[in-house]
């Protein structure tokens, strides 16, 4: 069974702007997924901790047979792959692949929780997200353009 995902890509080493732009398309090389559309790359400021670069942000949106949890692991295999640390909370790293949304799903488990907890906070996350899919609805939330406008004051450069 196919089901559409999105999915936020972010990046602040090792040459970010590629980073991202290379995760997007490996996300097409993952198991029996399609990459369906891919925003813009988006600047924006360090979210937590604060001393270290901006980040480089896009989001994805995948059609996939895997289950919300082996996407999971596809995504981090993929980190890993990429070089991705877990030195600590927010700290600066090559890759960060998020499951945002999985069709309509409400889901929370160790590890995974769908929609992202956090991703209605999040202009860096918005707005690619709107970018792609305009009338995108966040299970639990509500409509994501309505999310979009109380995050208008976080600084993001489209580049």
């Amino acid at each position: 069974m196919k089901h559409v995902a999105f999915v936020g890509l972010g990046s602040n080493l090792a040459d970010p702007a590629a980073q991202v732009s290379q995760a997007l398309d490996a996300l097409n090389g993952l198991p029996q997924t399609r990459l369906l559309k891919k925003s813009s790359l988006y600047r924006s400021a360090p979210v937590g901790y604060l001393d270290q670069p901006d980040f480089i942000n896009a989001v994805a949106q995948i059609e996939t047979e895997l289950v919300p949890h082996a996407l999971l692991d596809a995504l981090l295999a993929l980190e890993q792959e990429c070089g991705r640390t877990r030195e600590f909370r927010n700290a600066p790293r090559t890759l960060d692949l998020d499951v945002l949304l999985y069709d309509d799903l409400v889901h929370h488990e160790h590890g995974l929780t769908i929609p992202h907890p956090q991703m209605h906070l999040r202009a860096f996350v918005l707005q690619p997200l709107l970018e792609i899919a305009p009338d995108c609805v966040i299970p639990g939330v509500g409509v994501a353009a309505e999310a979009g406008r109380s995050c208008a004051e976080q600084k993001l450069e489209r580049i």
